[in-house]
């Protein structure tokens, strides 16, 4: 995968052809339209709208898919001429293809663990963009009837968890060990949405996934509240990746994610805040 940076120039209104090369000659690839608010790393870094344009790969936790596919557009939106494209996977995944140098601008993870371990990787400090909790997700209707997380230990339920090396099966471990709970799923999938995945298709009766990928599936199965005092908080933390060819564009992208509009957002999509 390889990524393009194109920059387009806007002549101001009343500006001579004469006056116009010079100055642009003198820019080299700045955006006439954001005026002297591009003429500096700082300028753009710090104004979200004054960012420059660049083809953005971000790479971010399956639980995002949803939300982040409307942020990304809403981005495009009032950035044009910058497209954001997104990868999701287990964030576990996402680490390795950090590791392993897969060209990429952004990464958000679905857990601070991850990100901590990517420190040499990224720049900046993190910054944790939303939180979600724990739920149990099960057939439509809950026809076997779960009410509580002792139910999952059931020999007759098929329950399916995530891998204990990604963090909502490592979030899933946590609220089982603290209740003292066995539980032995059908099988451990790499991320997220292919916990619900099993849920929904009624090859398991159910699973422990975030609250807002049950909702996202809505009327496709059931949902069983987890109580706050056995619950696990997980935390998004966003960061823009050294390697990154557009540094000032990628930075821009992760304060973005921090603003009132993108926050309303991930709050509609059930997110609490950071």
């Amino acid at each position: 995968m390889s990524l393009t940076f194109t920059p387009r120039r806007v002549a101001a209104g009343a500006v001579t052809a004469a006056v116009l090369v010079p100055v642009l000659a003198a820019c080299g690839g700045s955006d006439s339209r954001s005026d002297s608010t591009t003429g500096s790393s700082s300028s753009s870094s710090a104004s979200p709208s004054a960012a420059p344009k660049a083809n953005l790969t971000v790479l971010a936790a399956a639980s995002l898919t949803d939300v982040f596919k409307t942020a990304g557009a809403t981005y495009e939106k009032e950035h044009p001429g910058t497209e954001v494209n997104f990868s999701f996977a287990g964030s576990q995944e996402l680490a390795a293809q950090v590791k392993q140098g897969a060209p990429a601008d952004v990464l958000v993870t679905a857990d601070t663990k991850t990100m901590d371990g990517l420190k040499s990787d990224t720049t900046g400090a993190p910054a944790v963009i939303a939180k979600n909790r724990l739920v149990i997700a099960t057939g439509k209707g809950n026809p076997k009837k779960v009410k509580d997380l002792k139910d999952l230990t059931k020999s007759d339920l098929k329950v399916v968890l995530a891998a204990p090396e990604v963090p909502v099966g490592r979030y899933s471990k946590e609220v089982l060990d603290k209740q003292h709970l066995t539980v032995k799923p059908v099988s451990q999938e790499p991320n997220v949405r292919a916990v619900l995945s099993k849920v929904e298709l009624g090859e398991a009766d159910a699973g422990i996934v975030y609250k807002t990928d049950a909702e996202s599936a809505k009327g496709k199965v059931g949902t069983v509240t987890i109580p706050d005092d056995q619950n696990a908080i997980a935390s998004y933390p966003a960061a823009a990746l050294k390697d990154s060819k557009h540094s000032q564009a990628a930075a821009a992208f992760v304060k973005w994610l921090s603003t009132p509009e993108a926050q309303k957002l991930l709050r509609q999509a059930g997110f609490q805040q950071p």
